[in-house]
């Protein structure tokens, strides 16, 4: 997981607590709803992605990913940037 404190510290109010994700934290989700867990902004982030695979599609930008049924994805906060595998789990 990344975190810029030269931006953190040049563009952000102080905030006390950002995000309690860590590597390698799995969320399983059911009928595209958010999973207990995630915070909302990740969630907006994924949640197109996570739908459409969720109903069967997936081949996101012509052959993006080598899985088809797959996207890799990061949530918005551009000063602690994590990424997410969205993948169709059977």
């Amino acid at each position: 997981m990344a975190r810029y404190e030269d931006l953190i510290a040049q563009y952000e109010n102080p905030i006390e607590h950002a995000c309690d994700l860590h590597l390698g934290q799995v969320f399983l989700v059911e009928e595209c709803q958010k999973p207990m867990g995630l915070c909302e902004s990740a969630w907006e982030t994924l949640r197109p992605f996570v739908c459409e695979l969720a109903t069967g599609g997936g081949n996101f930008f012509d052959g993006w990913m080598k899985n088809p049924h797959s996207a890799m994805l990061s949530c918005n906060d551009g000063f602690r940037p994590i990424s997410f595998l969205v993948e169709v789990v059977e």
